[in-house]
């Protein structure tokens, strides 16, 4: 074990010359001990009640001058004069549904899903455009990301907003793309002690350790959080990715995001990342339960519309211990805490349910992946304090407010996790907060709810039910949909484009209209690769191009029922959909459109009389590799480790050769010396280019987690 360790102290040691000015993976450390501000005049915590519920100053200025400016010229340039759907659109201005974007988790899958179908919403995207989809991403005011969702919508913010072909393969300039044909876990491959592993593992603990040394509790959310910013963020490439040449993502803050340029420009939908909260002490490692808090995180805010907290604090210092607002010391303030790594990590910290730590397994991952993660915690734990290890350890800054309901109000820390780990799997909780006042959600939906992978309405489901109950008096409520995740499938909801709330009883309508966009199997009953497992941690390029050009298709094409052929005019009904709720804002209400009641007649949804999943035949629905990656892995090795190859190939043709000549030798004498044995081929040899590979994982890295903690430990 002491020799591994100082293996990878030595490869940390090694390669700390080469981090530059520019930016250091020590970077990821927060700021402590800074000056307060003047908490008289600058309230760091704004409290409020489900009834007075107010947006902050900034995030309604920023919706409010985006609506007006860019979101307006967005809808002329996305439906012209209206004509093509019937409406002038003239008639709309000033009146333009508010839209918000809804992407749920499901790791790189729910990211890869969002990305195909974000560039077929997409108005820069000419196959898009010219189908009429392209645009719903410009006039759309929110996006709201969780888990594998918030990747891409932190992705986004923090490279510009770029295309999503720009930002997926990079664009040979500033933006070096995904890089996901290197697990996020094991990027080298199979062997975690290689030295590109290594080199790997050595940076991503150095942050984690830098941030300890600052005095600020970790877990596994920490390196794994670095791990999803090697991928997300905007200082990686295929050049520089075994390196310290970067920051590789480390002192990029989500506070930081009101300075990129798009968001000065208006351009980009404001940007919330949700995470669930395990109430402290519980040591869950089950789903929850509804009632738990629910956290959003904006570029301005940290907090919650829950009625049982309705509270937020500034970004900048949500690693503050606050206690009524107030730090304990006034010059003790935290900065830097809110890493955009460490978001997009909390958001996706779903190590309490799946991580075994008596057999140091964590289920679901490949076992390469597993062997990554596990031994990166095994470093971490034997060389800093940790808290609660299986969860996104946050300072409480909400200590002592809403003692009666808030129930981790005495206590100093919180424990966020997954956001869906209530099994809402789909962020509509923050766009449906009445402050913000949504008209419409499009709910890009990537989830993995059934054996196939496919998505089937559990998080729609749950959330109808939690917005019935508990958010009742904070939240808008959810138009109808099936009730229950059974007859999402019966209904063939799952596996189509569907339009919920099509038609309110009342004006203003009672609730938004909601878009659902599922990830399917393709229309034209090919094979489909966008099944994928959530816990699935690297693509090869052929699988993440043909995955992104199929939910491309999926999405501009809509359906047509009992056929495999597309919809020539989903496009117009996309369009129908996303400006309907704007009729509502004028007196009197507008009629709708002929050909827009025609389209919401097949895409809408009708408690009293619902589709039916035999309207959608010839789909396939099982999964097939388009590359699988036993294939890759050795192509891989073979390009990563040729010149070793060919030198052994020489040294074997060698061995042969003085083989056959002993041979020869041999059979001369082999009357005399018929049962001899001729030792000189058959010494065992002291290889000097053995690898750690040839060696079981066991004996090369004999580390022990220790049995799962309490949180509050050190």
């Amino acid at each position: 074990m002491l020799s591994v360790f100082l293996l990878l102290f030595a490869s940390l040691d090694r390669h700390l010359h080469l981090i530059t000015a520019a930016g250091s993976v020590t970077d990821y450390a927060p700021n402590v001990n800074v000056q307060c501000p003047d908490i008289s005049t600058q309230p760091i915590v704004r409290v409020f009640t489900p009834q007075n519920q107010s947006l902050h100053p900034r995030e309604k200025e920023y919706v409010e001058t985006r609506q007006s400016t860019t979101i307006a010229d967005a809808w002329k340039d996305w439906l012209g004069d209206g004509s093509a759907i019937s409406y002038n659109t003239t008639a709309f201005t000033g009146q333009f549904p508010k839209i918000g974007l809804a992407i749920p988790g499901g790791g790189l899958r729910a990211a890869m899903y969002a990305a195909g179908c974000l560039s077929a919403l997409d108005a820069r995207n000419e196959s898009a455009k010219a189908a009429g989809t392209g645009g719903l991403l410009q006039v759309s005011s929110y996006m709201a990301g969780l888990s594998g969702g918030s990747w891409i919508t932190s992705s986004l913010m923090m490279n510009n907003f770029p295309t999503i072909k720009d930002l997926v393969w990079g664009n040979g300039n500033d933006l070096g793309g995904w890089q996901l044909d290197k697990s996020l876990a094991s990027p080298d491959g199979l062997d975690i002690l290689s030295d590109l592993n290594q080199e790997y593992y050595g940076s991503v603990l150095w942050s984690v350790m830098a941030k300890a040394s600052a005095g600020i509790d970790t877990s596994i959310t920490d390196p794994w959080s670095r791990m999803i910013s090697f991928h997300f963020l905007n200082e990686t490439n295929s050049q520089n990715f075994f390196t310290n040449n970067t920051a590789h993502g480390a002192g990029q803050l989500f506070s930081s995001i009101p300075l990129i340029p798009a968001y000065q420009q208006h351009l980009v939908p404001f940007p919330i990342v949700l995470a669930n909260s395990r109430p402290v002490g519980s040591n869950l490692t089950t789903a929850l339960s509804p009632e738990p808090v629910v956290y959003e995180i904006t570029p301005l805010e940290f907090g919650s519309f829950d009625p049982n907290l309705s509270a937020m604090v500034n970004i900048t210092y949500a690693g503050t211990h606050l206690i009524d607002g107030f730090p304990p010391n006034g010059s003790a303030c935290v900065t830097g805490f809110d890493q955009v790594g460490f978001v997009m990590g909390t958001s996706a910290s779903l190590f309490n349910q799946i991580f075994d730590f008596a057999r140091n397994t964590i289920s679901g991952f490949s076992t390469q992946d597993s062997a990554g993660l596990t031994y990166v915690l095994g470093r971490q734990l034997q060389a800093v304090r940790t808290r609660a290890d299986d969860v996104a350890n946050w300072p409480n800054p909400f200590q002592g407010l809403k003692n009666n309901t808030f129930e981790d109000s005495d206590k100093s820390w919180l424990e966020l996790l997954d956001g869906s780990s209530n099994q809402e799997n789909i962020p509509y909780g923050p766009l449906l907060a009445n402050a913000r006042g949504l008209d419409t959600i499009v709910t890009i939906e990537g989830s993995a709810d059934e054996s196939n992978n496919w998505p089937n309405g559990t998080g729609p489901v749950f959330t109808a039910a939690r917005l019935s109950t508990i958010l009742r008096s904070s939240h808008r409520q959810f138009p109808p949909i099936p009730p229950t995740a059974e007859d999402f499938v019966k209904f063939g909801i799952n596996a189509r484009a569907t339009f919920f709330g099509c038609n309110p009883s009342q004006s203003p309508p009672e609730y938004p209209l909601v878009i659902y966009l599922p990830n399917a199997p393709p229309i034209n009953g090919d094979n489909p690769v966008t099944n994928t497992a959530t816990f699935q941690l690297s693509y090869t390029p052929k699988h993440s191009r043909l995955f992104l050009d199929q939910v491309h298709a999926n999405t501009i094409n809509g359906f047509t029922p009992n056929s495999n052929k597309p919809d020539p005019n989903f496009g117009l009904c996309l369009q129908c959909a996303a400006i309907d709720r704007a009729r509502f804002k004028l007196t009197p209400v507008l009629s709708r459109s002929s050909i827009c009641s025609q389209c919401f007649e097949q895409y809408c949804f009708d408690p009293q009389n619902p589709p039916s999943k035999v309207e959608l035949p010839g789909r396939k629905y099982i999964f097939v590799d388009p590359d699988p990656q036993g294939l890759t892995k050795v192509s891989g090795f073979l390009t990563r480790n040729m010149i070793k190859l060919i030198g052994g190939l020489a040294g074997l043709v060698a061995f042969l050769i003085a083989l056959i000549v002993g041979l020869l030798w041999w059979r001369k004498r082999q009357e005399k010396q018929k049962y001899s044995r001729v030792a000189s081929l058959h010494e065992d040899v002291d290889m000097p280019w053995r690898r750690y590979s040839d060696q079981t994982l066991t004996a090369a890295a004999t580390y022990e987690l220790p049995e799962h903690r309490p949180a509050g430990h050190s």
